[in-house]
């Protein structure tokens, strides 16, 4: 209960963000919410170590954000980042490769042969720290095999100290219970390639047993965890077992995507599936996802990739097409990475029906056949303009 001297303070899983307008956001549960110009002003009263006047306060909206967790009325003492106006569009999601070096050598690794690099500690204080003034949401946590990075322990013990998401992504082989509890991030993504027949054609003798045991003690740790899936040859069956085994265990957020033939899938093309096979299983998968768009633009509006050689990318599949590098900061290579204008597609063309949901599918994937010079558009620029053929199937554009 209330009383007339109880003042109103932001939570330690609440910060304030400014992106294209000013918003609160809840990391903990990844949900972002606008504010209006007296809410921005009562929630910055509530960020300041007086906490906000009850009496100025929206009573309705005081009360929303106190059942949602976003308010409390115990002082917490937690570093408040500055709130800085962020470019537009704005970077919220932040693809952080930390090291190439991996335990697995799987055969549908776009990376190929991992080539021992890692970002020093150093480097990746300083993008944590500008992606943290950028107004940055959620950051992914990456490899190779992030828990192989040289110095993961130094890495860990840097992440509490930011207000956005923090995400590790990971084959599960390396962890245990102990390792599980000093993790410092918000989720762990677990890659699960098929059931155990399935994830094992992929990813070798012995390694769904691992993942699983991870999984579940991820689970019994009260962690968030998600599963990130990739259709394959060899698990094509295995889609509605997975579908099942996910939703009993409470796993959130499942991913379903195909692979692109790069990397160690080249030398391994009886992986790959048609467009009209894998097209069909991107039906499954569940949840939020990891990064979304904005009206009229296609995939990855918000998201860049930062690789272990220290270049600054759309996304990792773009790597032999840096926008810049970290020596010269995060913000300057954003502003180089254009976003894809779904007017210019091919897609547009035809006047899809489903053009503003799909929002063109993987660019990359759709480029890779213009720039053979067998598709349309050959030539036509970085992201193409050719259809995704997966997901055009996917959306019953192709039968």
């Amino acid at each position: 209960m209330m009383n007339a001297s109880s003042r109103y303070y932001l939570s330690g899983s609440a910060a304030l963000k400014w992106l294209e307008s000013p918003c609160l956001y809840d990391i903990r549960e990844d949900e972002l919410y606008e504010l209006d110009e007296e809410g921005l002003a009562f929630i910055k009263e509530c960020s300041g170590t007086g906490g906000g006047d009850p009496r100025k306060a929206d009573k309705a909206f005081a009360e929303y954000c106190i059942s949602e967790g976003l308010l409390t009325l115990m002082k917490i003492d937690v570093r408040r980042p500055p709130v800085l106006r962020s470019q537009v569009p704005s970077l919220r999601y932040l693809e952080l490769q930390i090291t190439d070096r991996c335990n697995l050598r799987c055969r549908h690794c776009y990376l190929g042969p991992p080539l021992n690099r890692e970002l020093s500690i150093l480097e990746l204080k300083s993008i944590l720290d500008e992606f943290e003034t950028m107004q940055g949401l959620r950051l992914l946590i990456t490899g190779g095999e992030p828990l192989m990075h040289g110095r993961f322990s130094e890495m860990n013990e840097l992440l509490p100290g930011y207000a956005f998401r923090k995400i590790l992504f990971t084959n599960g082989v390396l962890l245990n219970r102990e390792l599980i509890k000093s993790l410092n991030v918000d989720e762990l993504q677990f890659s699960i390639d098929g059931m155990e027949r399935g994830h094992e054609a992929i990813r070798g003798k012995g390694t769904y047993r691992h993942v699983m045991d991870a999984l579940k003690s991820a689970l019994d740790a009260g962690m968030a965890v998600s599963v990130a899936t990739m259709v394959h040859s060899e698990n094509l069956s295995e889609f509605g077992e997975m579908e099942t085994l996910f939703l009993s265990l409470g796993i959130g957020d499942w991913t379903v995507d195909v692979p692109c033939r790069e990397g160690n899938m080249k030398n391994n093309g009886a992986f790959c599936v048609p467009p009209d096979t894998g097209g069909q299983l991107l039906k499954y998968g569940y949840g939020k996802g990891l990064h979304g768009s904005g009206e009229g633009f296609g995939c990855g509006l918000h998201l860049a990739a930062v690789l272990a050689n220290g270049d600054i990318c759309k996304c990792a599949f773009y790597a032999v097409s840096p926008a810049g590098h970290i020596r010269d900061g995060l913000a300057a290579a954003w502003t180089r990475i254009k976003p894809v204008n779904l007017s210019e597609l091919e897609c547009a063309d035809f006047s899809c029906p489903e053009l503003n949901e799909c929002r063109g599918g993987c660019r990359y994937r759709a480029s890779m056949l213009e720039k053979s010079g067998k598709g349309p558009g050959a030539g036509t620029g970085l992201y193409g303009v050719g259809r995704d053929f997966y997901k055009c199937f996917y959306y019953g554009i192709m039968k």
